[in-house]
């Protein structure tokens, strides 16, 4: 099978345009390989992450993962965590993994893996280096007003119309 395509947009530039947030990682450093621990074969654990805090009116916070450069038009949501509340602007490495410690009325949503967790990097064999953008919303309502079962794509859509800022870092991986 030939994989060879394009590279798929970095999805936060084709979104309505928000206010900065800075974003940064002991475990990840932006444009550069994710850790062995970020991938699926090293074990699927989510990484460090700390923030800024939001601008005026930030009530909750949503991170995610997202590979745009997966082989399907949607790409490969690894990861999404929301209503982590207005003070919290630090995750340790692990706290999305399974079995992590999340912070107080926070909640992942299952994943294109399937599974309600962090799951890492796993480009298939062959394939050219992907990208993963992990990205942090400050939110301006204390919840985004999702289910615990809702589809990734309903939560993207609330967090366009919830976000008043949004920063990223953004990994990479290849087979």
């Amino acid at each position: 099978m030939n994989l060879e395509r394009e590279y798929g947009p970095n999805p936060y530039e084709i979104l309505p345009q928000l206010p900065h947030l800075e974003v940064w990682s002991d475990d990840v450093a932006d444009g550069q390989p994710l850790g062995a621990a970020q991938t699926a074969q090293g074990g699927s654990i989510s990484p460090h992450l700390a923030w800024e805090a939001g601008p005026e009116g930030t009530r909750s916070y949503a991170v995610s993962m997202f590979d745009p450069d997966a082989p399907t038009a949607s790409g490969f949501w690894h990861w999404m965590l929301v209503d982590i509340p207005a003070d919290v602007t630090e995750l340790p490495a692990g706290a999305g993994s399974a079995g992590g410690t999340l912070p107080e009325g926070a909640f992942m949503l299952r994943n294109d893996g399937g599974t309600v967790a962090f799951t890492g990097a796993n480009p298939p064999a062959g394939d050219h280096q992907h990208r993963y953008y992990i990205a942090v919303h400050a939110v301006g309502a204390r919840s985004l007003g999702v289910a615990r079962d809702a589809s990734l794509a309903s939560v993207g859509f609330n967090l366009t119309f919830h976000s008043l800022a949004r920063g990223w870092i953004m990994g990479t991986a290849e087979s």
